[in-house]
């Protein structure tokens, strides 16, 4: 039995100046609790390995290549297969692959953390908070709900909605384009946006991703569904994560949010959308003919009606419980045995993407919970302006729904300063994969179109555009 121990620090604990200024704050914090440095200074090396994950794809593609040219130099060549490939395999290049990993980034250097943990605060600490301190019903939920929405029969009844939509422009790839980029992310604010980012990425992988667009264009695609999104669950207060961590404490529910952010973010999805779309008109109205046939849809509509009302229900019933683990996993127990049970009309289970999503989300909290400590006092010193400005900005460093969470712990926040923080942690949720929890699973699901990954970078300059057009509509309108 591990005894509860102090750590981290409460924020209110820390002792108070108001005369101190954000600097002097910051440094009173570390001389009080000297690992809040360390833990900090191991988030922002976990957050550069991100950026440097291209790269390190890179080096593990080279390694690979020059692996196999000796293998293929080699004699005699008892080491091929019936086919002449090599069977050995590169353990260095394997090795860059898993470091290039989005997904394990922070999983890997929460194993760092927890070894400062051990050294600086002991064993009984590290657990006490790992396995204790550190909430990870979220990360759970979006392994379950991202499962749930990739199967055959919701792909197929999302399909069928789309495809009304889409023939408005006959069907073609930028019909499809619009139709999924605008219509998916609302969908967000009802079955949750982990579910609507799924389902989006499988249908945006076979309905324009397959077509070969441009680099520009794929990367310019995927920001506008990250921020897409991340504000188009907020017609709803139980939707976006950023959303749910307020809604209780400042007593949010469905009209204040339709009233308060909802139709603003409606607009800001159409206005995003309509400005990428005359960035890039050209190519996205000759995709069909440049690309030549498309590939057939992979999904079949001839599934029987109550097999698709059941997985509605079970999809419905894992988002009305997404605050109770026992009963949401509990319920995709159920769902894996009807699936198993309805085998004919269903696709095989794939796991791979959504455990790696939520090892990602994992790690993230791990380091999360242990950065309140400087995110308080900067959103404490602004006022609404800036810390609209100051919340979209952090959101790039740090997952939205953390910096929404810390922001209801700040005593003597007005009710314009509840709304810039949390239309600031909406609107940069684009700006980076770590910035809104189901960016990962998107990005998991599109990476393979990025033969070198996806560049942070790039995602962050094709992510601006948008991101500032919802600014803009949550700060004017």
């Amino acid at each position: 039995m591990i005894t509860p121990i102090n750590f981290p620090l409460p924020l209110d604990s820390y002792p108070a100046s108001s005369s101190a200024g954000l600097l002097e704050v910051l440094l009173a914090r570390i001389q009080a609790e000297p690992f809040n440095l360390v833990a900090t200074v191991i988030f922002l090396l976990a957050i550069t390995h991100t950026f440097l994950a291209g790269k390190i794809q890179h080096w593990a593609h080279v390694v690979e290549e020059r692996h196999a040219c000796k293998l293929r130099n080699r004699t005699p060549r008892s080491d091929t297969n019936d086919d002449g490939q090599p069977d050995e395999v590169s353990f260095q290049g394997q090795a860059l692959h898993f470091l290039g990993e989005i997904e394990a980034v922070f999983g890997l250097w929460a194993i760092v953390l927890a070894g400062a943990l051990v050294g600086f605060k002991g064993g009984d600490t590290a657990i006490n908070y790992i396995a204790h301190q550190v909430n990870y019903t979220e990360a759970m939920f979006v392994v379950v709900v991202m499962a749930i929405a990739a199967t055959r029969p919701v792909l197929t009844l999302a399909e069928r909605a789309l495809r009304g939509v889409a023939a408005l422009g006959r069907g073609k790839p930028v019909a499809w384009w619009c139709s999924i980029l605008v219509l998916a992310p609302l969908l967000g604010s009802f079955i949750t946006e982990p579910a609507a980012m799924t389902i989006a990425a499988l249908m945006l992988a076979y309905q324009f991703y397959e077509l070969q667009p441009s680099t520009r264009l794929k990367y310019a695609t995927l920001a506008l569904l990250f921020v897409n999104i991340s504000v188009g669950g907020t017609l709803t207060h139980f939707a976006a994560p950023p959303v749910l961590m307020v809604a209780g404490p400042w007593k949010w529910g469905t009209g204040f949010m339709l009233t308060h952010f909802g139709w603003k973010a409606a607009l800001g999805i159409v206005a995003a959308t309509g400005f990428t779309f005359a960035c890039f008109r050209t190519e996205l109205l000759a995709l069909k003919s440049n690309a030549g046939p498309r590939k057939k849809s992979t999904v079949v509509a001839s599934i029987p009606s109550w097999v698709t009302l059941a997985h509605l229900v079970f999809l419905g019933f894992v988002v009305w419980m997404a605050h109770y683990p026992v009963l949401f996993v509990g319920a995709f127990l159920f769902f894996v045995a009807f699936m198993q049970a309805t085998a004919h009309h269903q696709t095989k289970l794939d796991l791979r993407a959504p455990i790696l999503v939520g090892f990602f989300l994992a790690g993230l909290v791990v380091h999360g919970g242990l950065q309140g400590w400087w995110i308080e006092p900067v959103l404490k010193s602004l006022g609404e302006v800036p810390v609209f400005f100051g919340a979209t900005i952090l959101t790039a460093f740090n997952d939205n729904a953390a910096i929404t969470f810390l922001a209801t712990l700040v005593p003597g926040f007005t009710d314009g300063m509840k709304y810039a923080v949390v239309a600031g942690a909406v609107t940069g949720g684009g700006l980076t994969v770590i910035a809104n929890a189901p960016n990962p699973a998107g990005q998991t699901i599109l990476k393979r179109y990025f033969p070198e990954g996806v560049a942070p970078l790039q995602l962050f300059v094709w992510a601006l555009p948008p991101t500032i057009i919802m600014g803009l509509c949550f700060m004017l309108l």
